[in-house]
């Protein structure tokens, strides 16, 4: 007759133990995925001081330095997005200049490909894109709403507000101008990314808007934008604008954003070249 062994019970002091090391090897991977990010981080900022050799564009790196490493996220999350896309538009065939700091507001990438010249300005959106909680009175007509609609409101809205406050800084630039805006990763404090929610918005919804937006702004040539932690939502229409260009990854590539897009102005003061505008394709 086979017997079977009963399982054995574990102590209050074992479980503790298996617990912490756990949350011991958790951490050391952790720690090991930051520093690796870090190393990557100093290959890049290397590269671009190899082929930045004036003054005013080493000087710049140096600040680039600090603000990573400093406490203000959203000077950290839009000196981090500055030093990957300028890494980007080197590998896509870009000769690109960092420009010094001015008093006055000016790009931040100046690239050149042939004889033409397109200045990028960088700027990362970072905090939550969530509405506050609403009056007790309408929190039952609240919850019946889509949750999702909203923050696609939200979000799209604040893209809007950021591209139209650059559009204004950048109107004095005689050439193409790109405006890549950044949506980083949230902040692991926030309440709604502690439960595992993540942000969600239309892309054909969000790209049309936009659209319509940068027909008011003929100073941008183009805007890049960048989305890491968001899903998009099931698309509610079958058109497809010709100015658009979309690439979206899956979550397990989690060392890439989740959706890049590219939005071309078609009434810009001064359009993209074709082998500029293709450039800007491969970055996708």
């Amino acid at each position: 007759m086979a017997r079977f062994r009963g399982r054995k019970q574990r102590s209050p002091l074992q479980a503790e133990a298996q617990r912490r090391a756990l949350w011991r090897w958790k951490n050391r991977e952790r720690l090991e995925r930051r520093r690796q990010w870090n190393r990557q981080q100093a290959a890049q900022w290397a590269l671009l001081r190899s082929l930045c050799p004036t003054k005013a564009s080493r000087t710049r790196l140096l600040r680039l330095v600090g603000r990573m490493t400093g406490e203000d996220r959203g000077a950290r999350e839009s000196a981090l997005a500055e030093l990957e896309l300028a890494t980007l538009l080197i590998r896509t065939g870009f000769r690109v200049e960092i420009l010094g700091e001015s008093h006055a507001k000016s790009a931040d990438l100046a690239c050149r490909m042939g004889a033409g010249c397109v200045y990028v300005e960088v700027t990362a959106l970072v905090g939550s894109f969530r509405r506050p909680p609403p009056p007790f009175h309408a929190r039952q007509r609240r919850l019946e709403a889509n949750e999702s609609e909203a923050e696609h409101e939200v979000l799209l809205s604040r893209l809007s507000a950021r591209i139209s406050q650059k559009a204004a800084q950048l109107s004095q630039y005689a050439a193409p101008v790109v405006l890549a805006a950044s949506v980083p990763h949230p902040d692991p404090a926030e309440r709604d990314f502690r439960r595992g929610q993540r942000w969600t918005i239309d892309l054909k919804q969000a790209a049309a808007a936009l659209t319509l937006l940068l027909a008011r702004l003929p100073g941008l040539s183009a805007v890049l934008v960048t989305l890491w932690d968001i899903d998009p939502l099931p698309a509610r229409s079958t058109l497809r604008l010709a100015n658009v260009h979309i690439v979206e990854r899956s979550k397990q590539q989690a060392a890439y954003p989740r959706v890049r897009m590219l939005i071309v102005n078609p009434t810009a003061r001064h359009p993209l070249a074709d082998d500029e505008a293709a450039g800007l394709r491969r970055l996708l």
